[in-house]
């Protein structure tokens, strides 16, 4: 029995330290940023921002944005003299592809120099209705357009960032086509929906979401004043993305985006540059 007893310890102690050795030398196999780094340059690169300028599609309250030449190269404009070139821009911080961080609905939550970088890098997540919005320029993206998905993908991963889709953003940048009035001033165009926003923020756990049109909730939504899908979403202290485009050069899954914005102290929003990296 002794016998017995002694054999046994010795092979569960070999066998911890295999275990132990093996998950050592996954640890060391573990790529280096560098050569992450190297990786990433040989990927397809879809930039999901619109340039912005005056005139360009916005919400209706807003004023035109304004850019004044205040240095030029050989004219000397302004006091410093010839030699370089810089502009003055007067915007509202939700102008073109923008974040609308928790602080610009919810007064004491997160503004945008609040948001950790941690939560601009994410694995993106293309929810693709655009056929249905083609049928229904009204429509509401469902829980089955999302179920549809986890059939193709699994499930939604946590800490994701989720695109709905709809290539409203090829009417850009008409505003007339963006806002597709009817002959009472009605807006038309496509949103999310609150069933489906509460699946993806407080169970699927993701960190943030964005879309191509100028609001989250749809234009008859919009057109009542009825801003409740963007108030939960910035009310669960959460950012989102609104006016991307070229959604429909990127795969509805395996792709990573990158988020990125100026950080004002106590910022309500700004203009974003975002993009994706295709697996």
């Amino acid at each position: 029995m002794n016998r017995l007893k002694y054999i046994l310890l010795t092979l569960l102690t070999v066998l911890l330290v295999t275990v132990s050795f093996s998950q050592t030398a996954l640890a060391d196999k573990q790529p280096t940023l560098q050569e992450i780094y190297q990786v990433l340059q040989t990927k397809t690169f879809v930039d999901l921002t619109h340039s912005f300028e005056p005139n360009i599609p916005h919400w209706k309250g807003f004023p035109n944005e304004k850019v004044e030449t205040a240095y030029w190269y050989k004219t000397g404009v302004g006091t410093l003299g010839s030699g370089f070139f810089t502009q003055r821009y007067s915007l509202v911080g939700q102008w073109g592809t923008h974040a609308d961080p928790p602080a610009h609905f919810v007064e004491g939550l997160r503004t945008l120099d609040e948001i950790k970088p941690q939560e601009m890098i994410l694995p993106l997540v293309v929810i693709d209705v655009h056929e249905k919005v083609v049928e229904n320029p009204d429509y509401r993206i469902t829980l089955e357009d999302i179920q549809t998905w986890e059939i193709k993908h699994g499930k939604i991963p946590q800490g994701a960032f989720v695109a709905m889709r709809t290539d409203w953003s090829k009417r850009w940048p008409n505003a007339e086509a963006m806002a597709n009035q009817d002959a009472k001033g009605i807006a038309h165009y496509p949103g999310w929906s609150l069933p489906v926003l509460k699946y993806l923020y407080e169970e699927c756990k993701i960190t943030a979401s964005g879309h191509e049109t100028t609001d989250t909730d749809p234009g008859i939504a919009i057109s009542r004043n009825d801003y409740s899908n963007e108030t939960y979403i910035l009310g669960q202290n959460h950012y989102q993305i609104e006016l991307l485009t070229n959604l429909d050069q990127v795969p509805e899954a395996g792709a990573l985006v990158v988020v990125s914005f100026p950080k004002p102290k106590g910022g309500s929003g700004f203009p974003a540059r975002v993009f994706a990296i295709l697996p």
